[in-house]
């Protein structure tokens, strides 16, 4: 579906990380599709973002590319990193108040958009968990807000964290282009290979799926960025064998053979997973899905796709490996068509014509009286 007229659309990204594949996770990659889907379907769409981001969008940077996030800084360091991420932020709000845009999509993470949201009408999407600046933020805000901000979730189990803080989410399931995600010619799948694949941090689970594929008979292999070096060191590094390697960090291409290279996927969220990107790009490449039920988990996982673990431990999960593995990989891809790019990018140009069309009335209403 097109709206009848193209908007000239803001898109606030987290600015972490360059939104530029190989992505470091699944925000960064849904950033990146939202921009360019939107400009595929003729709307102006103009990317604030890291430098060093790549977008067929407008870019525009707002943190030299050079800038490192530190995941966890203490004292100084965390106020100076702090600091600079919301003057950048401040910058970015004030280009869009000085811009023509019609709309703006805030994948931010960042409280600044709801203290001193922007002029225009203004969609916040959800990827995480409550983060305490945001929610200290909404709660401050909660008899002034804009009735033009509008607050979707990735997922249903995400939107019930939020609930305490915001009481109109709707949900809108993360899509993927499903012809990138298939198996294509050449890429055997190994019997005897679980396979795992995301950033590298304690509650990512990745020691359990280790465990998990030991218990069950299999050996593993796991991609990612390591964004906790710490945890690689001391928890990951010691169990590298023949059994469990690294095979690095993929790019969209390498990671779609990659994930379909297994018998099984492993998904080990120790987390409330707000979603799970590499989940259905698994089950997209024909791969079953052996998880922990954390999060929204159970919610994109059907019986056709995979196996939600009955418990937390590494045996429940050594369990879900051996039953998913002999699931049928045409019904596994069939379970994954449920989260197309395509859906997903008509739901927010449904959001967002609202949105806009709210504004409008609005105004006009404002200039009869």
């Amino acid at each position: 579906m097109l709206l009848a007229q193209p908007l000239n659309i803001a898109v606030m990204a987290h600015l972490h990380h360059p939104i530029a594949s190989p992505f470091p996770g699944g925000l960064e990659m849904h950033t990146a599709l939202l921009a360019e889907e939107l400009s595929a379907r003729g709307h102006m769409v103009t990317l604030f973002a890291k430098g060093g981001s790549r977008t067929s969008a407008r870019l525009i940077p707002m943190l030299d590319a050079g800038f490192t996030f530190t995941r966890h800084p203490e004292g100084a360091a965390r106020e100076a990193q702090t600091r600079l991420l919301d003057e950048a932020q401040r910058t970015t709000l004030e280009l869009i108040n000085e811009g023509n845009f019609d709309v703006v999509i805030n994948n931010s993470l960042s409280a600044l958009p709801h203290l001193t949201p922007p002029a225009q009408p203004m969609i916040t999407i959800l990827h995480t968990p409550p983060l305490p600046r945001v929610t200290a933020a909404l709660d401050a805000q909660i008899h002034n807000r804009q009735a033009g901000h509008r607050v979707v979730s990735v997922s249903a189990a995400n939107a019930r964290q939020w609930r305490h803080h915001l009481r109109d989410i709707d949900v809108v399931h993360n899509g993927i282009r499903l012809a990138e995600w298939r198996v294509g010619p050449g890429v055997d799948r190994h019997p005897d290979i679980a396979v795992w694949a995301g950033r590298i941090t304690p509650e990512k689970g990745l020691h359990v799926a280790i465990e998990a594929a030991a218990l069950a008979g299999m050996r593993i292999q796991f991609a990612g960025p390591i964004s906790d070096q710490d945890y690689f060191n001391r928890t990951i590094a010691p169990l590298l064998s023949e059994s469990v390697e690294h095979v690095g960090h993929l790019n969209h291409t390498q990671l779609a053979a990659f994930l379909g290279s297994g018998t099984v996927f492993i998904a080990s969220p120790l987390w409330a997973e707000p979603f799970g990107l590499t989940t259905v790009e698994a089950m997209a490449c024909g791969t079953p899905v052996a998880a922990l039920p954390c999060g929204a988990m159970d919610e994109i996982i059907d019986a056709r796709g995979g196996v939600v673990a009955a418990g937390f431990s590494a045996a429940d999960l050594a369990r879900a490996v051996e039953q998913s593995r002999t699931l049928n990989t045409s019904q596994v891809r069939a379970s994954a068509e449920r989260f197309s790019v395509e859906a997903m990018i008509t739901r927010y140009e449904q959001h967002l014509g609202e949105l806009v069309g709210h504004g409008v009335l609005a105004n006009t209403d404002m200039m009869a009286s």
